[in-house]
Formats: structure tokens, sequence, C-alpha cells
């Protein structure tokens, strides 16, 4: 039988994962919530036999799973409140934004012992995947580090300005949404990081978010992660992790499209999916089902998730 899943948070992810999931085997959307009505209507529509919820806490009780994309703020809570009814989570990125509350969370879900994972969504992809396999077999060479550059025009961007919370400092921005995710491949290829130095700059109105970020971190053999973001001027967004060899290197850009170089141009590895986005969220819903049979999987864990997460407001810190 499908996994009966409640989803609460109704905006750009949600409504996704909503559509997504409608189109897998092994999920059915039972309940659905948002505090925004307009967002609710929009989803209904999308779902017209999922239960219209009254609160976060009527949703989880009509389900098995819970997947949490609402802002961060409140992900523990309603974490928390799931997983103490026995439910499954499954929570959007970044893990949250108080490290020691998300330090507390990670606890609880682990001591309540249900199934948890946090919505990387490059961990089930084929770029990841074929990437590690290249370092295994040693096509790559000796590895040298990674580069990511993350740059658009504004921010946020045009489809996401109905999250009007993505602007402000105390939740949004460009490093916590994009950046974590860049982090956590970087982990899964170099292991866990530890930053030596960081910069972030912020505009004159102090609520708001990030307009330039650079950092640099190293990993137990001392192999570099280079970092660099950044928000104006007239350009098409550009989002790139380069994973460089002595052999070869390996380009993720827009965070499916993988490409190789041996010194030239980056050559694509193969035919970019007809909806990229689809394509990974059919990986990740493939792989959370997994997770939730108790089978290995490759969803990323809610230790790889604050470890992220601490590295995200460490670098957000750090500004002058």
């Amino acid at each position: 039988m499908a996994f009966r899943t409640a989803i609460i948070g109704l905006g750009i992810m949600g409504q996704r994962m909503l559509e997504n999931m409608s189109l897998h085997p092994e999920f059915a959307v039972t309940a659905i919530w948002d505090p925004d009505p307009t967002a609710c209507d929009t989803a209904k529509k999308m779902a017209p036999t999922a239960h219209q919820a009254l609160s976060a806490e009527d949703a989880i009780a009509h389900a098995d799973l819970v997947y949490l994309a609402c802002p961060p703020a409140p992900r523990k809570a309603y974490a928390i409140a799931a997983a103490q009814q026995g439910k499954a989570v499954f929570l959007e990125k970044p893990l949250g934004i108080d490290v020691d509350e998300s330090r507390e969370m990670v606890t609880a879900l682990k001591a309540l012992g249900v199934p948890a994972a946090v919505n990387f969504t490059q961990a089930a992809g084929a770029p990841l995947r074929d990437v590690s396999d290249a370092i295994e077999t040693g096509a790559l060479g000796q590895l040298m580090g990674v580069d990511i550059i993350v740059t658009y025009a504004n921010w946020p961007r045009e489809w996401q300005k109905a999250a009007d919370w993505l602007r402000f400092r105390d939740e949004g921005g460009m490093t916590r949404e994009v950046i974590s995710h860049f982090l956590f491949f970087s982990e899964r290829v170099l292991g866990p990081l530890e930053l030596v130095w960081a910069h972030s700059s912020y505009p004159e109105q102090s609520d708001l978010c990030e307009t330039h970020v650079a950092a640099r971190l190293l990993n137990a053999e001392g192999l570099p992660v280079t970092l660099m973001g950044s928000v104006g001027g007239a350009q098409p967004d550009r989002q790139e992790v380069t994973i460089k060899g002595s052999k070869t290197s390996r380009r993720i850009s827009n965070f499916l499209n993988d490409a190789i170089s041996s010194g030239g141009d980056f050559i694509p590895t193969g035919d970019t999916p007809a909806d990229p986005r689809a394509t990974g969220l059919k990986a990740q819903l493939d792989h959370l089902a997994l997770c939730l049979h108790g089978k290995p999987n490759r969803l990323a864990t809610l230790d790889e998730a604050l470890r992220v997460q601490i590295l995200i407001e460490t670098i957000l810190a750090e500004s002058k």
C-alpha cells in the first residue's frame, strides 16, 4: 500500500512535491495544510481527495509520513510532534536556522526512532552517484578540490517571490536555500568539511538577506572547497559545482546537468532529461520509499543536514 502522506507547507516546494508524489505509486497525499488559505486552495485543486486540514496537528493525524515544506522556524515543533506519534518525517532543507534547536531536534528524532531524512535534492540523483563512482574508479585521478559558484540577477528569483520570507535575513537567502545543497554535495564527495574563513555582505536594510558570500573550507586531507555567491547584474542564473581531478573534472550545473573536462571545454556526459526537476524528485521519492521500508538509501541523513547547517550559519555570521 502507498504511504499516507501529509504535506505541511504548500508553497513552491510543497506544491512540487504534491505533484510528484501524486504520480508515484509508493505515496498517497492524504492531508495538506498551510496557514495561507490561497496556498491551500491551489493545493486542493491538485489533490482533490486529500483532507484539507485545519491545522498542522490535524494534518499529522491523517498520515504515516509527514513532509515538512514550511519555512525553517517551525520545523522542529512539527517534526517532533509527528515523530512522537510514530510518523516518519521528511524535512526540507535547511534543517533549521538555530543550530542548538536543530541539535535538539536531531537528538529527539533519533531517540524516537522513526524514519527521517532531509530533502537535499541531489542526494539520490545520477550526477552525485556518477561522480562518486568516477572518484572510486580513479577516473578523475587525484582529487584536487571543489569550486562552488552561484550568481543571480535578483534574489528571490521571480518564481520564488510568493515565498516572501526568502528575502529576509532571519530565514531566507541564497546561502541557506541553494548553497547548502552544494555543500552537501561537497561533503558527500570529500567527507566532512571545516570552515577556514568566510565573508558575507548584507544590504543597508538590516533585515534583508545576504547579497554576496565567499568562503574557503577544507576536508580532513586538506582538499579545498572554494565558494562564491553573488546577487546583482543583468545575467542568467549560474549554479555550478566543479569537482576537480588531475585527470578529469566534472561540473554539475543547475543541480542535474553533468559535464566532463580533461582540460578543454566541459562536455555533457549524456542527454539532459526532458524535465530535470521531475527526474530529480522521482529519484528522491524512490529513495524515500527505500528509507520508509528500512532499506539502504542515498537520502541525506539528519547528521549530514546538521553538519551543513552549522557550516551555513557560521558562514552567514561572518560579515562586516
